[in-house]
């Protein structure tokens, strides 16, 4: 009895915040396990462009032949690995410097690594304190995606002019990866007069390029505490909900008629909700600088987003394959 009393003086203390304190292992391990998923896909990626020449029968026998152990295949895959690593990693140290140039507390990256198409979920930092003008919002939205593209656009460049023309492989023994408008800019550079009957197989660096270009975009979407969700909310303050609720109809629509994933976002988007956590100060103006700064930004987007990150794979199309 006198222990029930006890307890209703004294509250339970909450356990403390998973952020709140520094675990260095873990983000260290998570870098490391990173390293690892995208190096095992990279293999491949890397096997696929090498003997992009040859027909899906003999790169099975390749494979049977153990071909990922080819010192060729295994330092194109490390090259692939370090690529996209360098793009995530200073993607999120574009966040993580800025809070430490306005003093704001955040965590050091923590790398998904998964068993996708490209090895990773990517990266995060962790915010824990609050952020007390929209000047600094605004900074730390921008600074990741301006990173990461930057980095992203020579991967893309060298990528793409090491990358191969072959004869157009039968749609049902490849995948076909949709292309980002940057991505056709810089390829009419180098493939000027490729004809009909023909497809370019990218080296391992230039999708690597494709995966940063992806991530930027992925990560501009202006909902919830998205990058872009950080940069709309000091653009437009409590209006972002706008933009934020069109972009979740337009994913269930591109879902159906571009790439089912994106009703997978849509819902991913649901569960972290499209609010925004308030600052301080939302009165004092960006300024024309800023203001430029976001239109570049959205530039970026435009030239990054791509509808049907993965061709053929559209709710439509799968209807019909499996329900014909």
């Amino acid at each position: 009895m006198d222990e029930d009393k006890s307890q209703g003086l004294f509250p339970a203390v909450k356990p403390p915040y998973f952020f709140e304190k520094k675990r260095v292992w873990l983000n260290i391990g998570l870098f490391i396990l990173t390293i690892l998923s995208t190096f095992v896909v990279g293999l491949d990626w890397s096997a696929s462009y090498l003997f992009a020449d040859r027909s899906s029968e003999q790169v099975k026998a390749l494979m049977a032949a153990g071909i990922l152990k080819d010192p060729k295949v295994i330092f194109l895959s490390l090259i692939y690995a370090a690529v996209l690593i360098v793009i995530l990693l200073g993607h999120e140290l574009g966040h993580y410097l800025t809070c430490r140039y306005y003093r704001i507390s955040a965590t050091l990256p923590y790398f998904i690594p998964a068993p996708t198409l490209i090895g990773t979920m990517g990266a995060f930092i962790k915010i824990k304190s609050p952020i007390s003008k929209k000047q600094q919002l605004f900074d730390l939205g921008v600074a990741g995606p301006l990173a990461g593209f930057i980095l992203a656009l020579p991967a893309l460049t060298v990528g793409l002019a090491m990358s191969k023309v072959v004869l157009a492989i039968p749609r049902a023994e490849a995948l076909f990866f949709g292309e980002p408008l940057i991505l056709k800019f810089i390829g009419s550079l180098f493939f000027r007069n490729i004809g009909p009957g023909y497809d370019i197989v990218l080296h391992p660096v230039a999708f690597a390029g494709w995966v940063g270009v992806l991530v930027t975009a992925l990560n501009l979407f202006p909902v919830g505490q998205l990058d872009g969700g950080h940069v709309s909310y000091a653009v437009f303050g409590p209006k972002f909900k706008i933009p934020a609720r069109v972009f979740l109809v337009l994913s269930i629509i591109m879902s159906i008629f571009f790439w089912v994933g994106w009703l997978v976002w849509g819902l991913l988007i649901l569960v972290l909700g499209l609010k925004h956590p308030r600052v301080l100060d939302e009165s004092t103006p960006l300024g024309t600088v800023r203001i430029m700064i976001g239109l570049v930004v959205f530039l970026i987007f435009i030239v990054s987003f791509i509808p049907a990150p993965l061709k053929g794979y559209d709710l439509i199309s799968l209807i019909k394959v499996y329900w014909p």
